[in-house]
């Protein structure tokens, strides 16, 4: 591609971090990013899986790509995360918190301290440190966009997911908060996202995915169903949108419980 056509590109001269990168809805995201125009930092918990993924984005898009292993239920991790991306890259204008988790139990009563505690630092705990570390810079620099991929559990919860379903809706409040704390000069956005073929898909039962059939579009989405609305919310078509929570789930959340 040549730097002409790159420029053109609507996050060309802009570095976006992805948390949870590597596989699902992260790496979709992560390579339309790139196809956008952004350099990435990509992290995961595990470094091959993060050098993989860089390799591959270079090789499609030729974008730099730092590749840096993360568990993002861990601030001391976070805070190195942070400092290599800057280092490095020197700047982050995009943040996707994307990482998440969500163990299957028997039952309620089942669910130990130490379960509870790691689903609620991965998917609330570790994005409001990463949020605030890069959202105080961004708010410096007079510019930035952070988007938390929440779930639809947030407003439908359901026993079988329900530590993951309260964090959920911990993470589109901190949105709200964040879009707040930081604007106007960075935006803070959530997408509240339905269920998504990804390696998550294969724990779910036949009951779950007959439920599915209920809602209007009567099927599970691909992972690159969610690229659209990413974009839409780290790109210039969306600067008068903050504070919002995005449903891409089927229309499931519209639909009577």
């Amino acid at each position: 591609m040549s730097g002409d056509a790159r420029a053109s590109l609507p996050l060309s001269g802009r570095v976006a971090l992805v948390t949870g990168a590597t596989r699902g809805l992260g790496k979709e995201i992560s390579l339309a990013l790139a196809r956008a125009g952004a350099d990435l930092v990509v992290t995961s918990r595990k470094q091959h899986a993060c050098d993989d993924l860089a390799g591959e984005v270079r090789a499609l898009t030729g974008r730099t790509v730092l590749a840096r292993a993360c568990h993002v239920g861990h601030w001391g991790e976070i805070d190195g995360l942070v400092e290599a991306a800057y280092g490095e890259l020197g700047q982050v204008d995009v943040l996707v918190n994307n990482a998440g988790m969500s163990p299957i139990y028997p039952k309620l009563s089942a669910v130990s301290e130490d379960l509870f505690d790691k689903v609620v630092a991965v998917n609330l705990k570790g994005p409001f440190r990463l949020s605030v570390l890069v959202g105080e810079r961004m708010h410096a620099a007079g510019n930035g966009v952070i988007v938390n991929i929440s779930s639809v559990a947030a407003v439908r919860p359901s026993p079988e997911s329900l530590p993951y379903a309260a964090a959920k809706a911990g993470l589109n409040a901190l949105t709200r908060g964040l879009a707040a704390a930081y604007g106007p000069a960075v935006r803070v956005n959530a997408i509240m996202a339905g269920p998504f073929r990804t390696d998550v898909a294969a724990a779910w039962d036949e009951a779950y995915l007959a439920r599915v059939q209920q809602y209007p579009l009567e099927r599970i989405g691909t992972p690159t169903e969610i690229v659209g609305a990413v974009l839409f919310l780290v790109t210039d078509a969306s600067t008068f949108v903050t504070g919002a929570v995005l449903p891409v789930d089927g229309g499931m959340s519209a639909t009577p419980v």
